[in-house]
């Protein structure tokens, strides 16, 4: 009989903390069309209550001008609620993207604006030190180098543990771990079974040792009638799982260091998604999940 690793090894490694298989993407609590903050604290206290151990959030994550760090601060506010042991939860944050409050995303990874991020989320998470930072994405005008400096300056002075790079290529991934070195430990760029554009940096984190979180990792599987959906559905069914549930456990399985961190907007939802680190898939099904998944990529090509 066939054992998806994660059965056997229920957490993953991300930087120096051990993690539940799936974590929870703050975004959608925060930004355009989010629900109330009762919703959305029950929300994050659900993937609490079922395992879920690390929580991915940005200062960016927010609507209006005004309200920088609003993921932050709910999270934050939601963990001082819950009445399990809020220590053994990993809040991983980014700066780097900016919103004007016109719903715009444009991005500022400036050295020096880096270094200001930083320290106000630490602040608004409420931590000594932010155990895992990552830079958002590349700025266009600002060379990359410059911004990978800056993460340098805040493991020195001590604001941020450990550091990632986020919606990078392979070469930028290769220049962070040259510059970066052991401090850099993860990756977080988007991958789902309808975007897997990023395979090449996937393969690389794991040559690197690096974890690999995968951002909107449902991607497009239960939200089109297509052959896609029509494939986890059915592979889905024979377990009484949803589609999006038995999506996660597929990509849990292309991987030993992806982390998928699926967004949320109601308890049920993060719950279903927590539920794919038991979902034991087989071989074949594995095999026949894979086949659909490429044969959308040779489509999109």
């Amino acid at each position: 009989m066939h054992h998806s690793p994660h059965l056997t090894n229920p957490t993953r490694a991300c930087g120096r903390s051990k993690v539940f298989p799936v974590g929870l993407g703050g975004m959608l609590l925060s930004i355009e069309g989010r629900p109330d903050r009762a919703q959305a604290m029950a929300t994050i206290h659900t993937a609490l209550d079922a395992g879920v151990t690390l929580i991915d959030s940005a200062s960016a994550y927010h609507t209006g001008a005004d309200e920088v760090g609003h993921n932050e601060t709910l999270i934050a506010d939601s963990l001082d609620s819950w009445d399990g042991d809020a220590a053994g939860v990993t809040v991983v944050t980014k700066a780097g993207r900016i919103r004007p409050g016109d719903g715009r995303w444009l991005t500022d990874s400036s050295p020096d604006h880096l270094v200001r991020s930083a320290t106000a989320s630490r602040d608004r998470l409420r931590l000594d030190r932010i155990e895992l930072f990552f830079l958002h994405a590349p700025d266009p005008v600002v060379p990359i180098a410059d911004s990978l400096t800056a993460l340098l300056r805040l493991l020195a002075e001590g604001t941020v543990t450990s550091v990632g790079v986020s919606n990078v290529t392979v070469a930028e991934l290769d220049l962070a771990h040259e510059l970066l070195g052991e401090a850099l430990v993860a990756v977080q760029n988007e991958f789902s079974p309808s975007a897997t554009q990023h395979r090449a940096v996937l393969r690389r984190a794991e040559e690197l040792g690096l974890a690999f979180l995968a951002w909107r990792p449902l991607g497009t599987v239960g939200t089109r009638d297509d052959e896609l959906t029509a494939a986890f559905t059915e592979v889905g069914r024979a377990h009484d799982a949803s589609p999006q549930r038995t999506a996660l456990s597929w990509l849990l399985s292309t991987s030993p260091v992806l982390i998928p961190i699926p967004g949320a907007r109601r308890p049920e939802t993060i719950l279903d998604s927590a539920r794919a680190a038991e979902l034991h898939l087989g071989d074949a099904e594995v095999s026949r999940l894979g086949a659909a998944v490429a044969s959308r990529a040779v489509l999109q090509d």
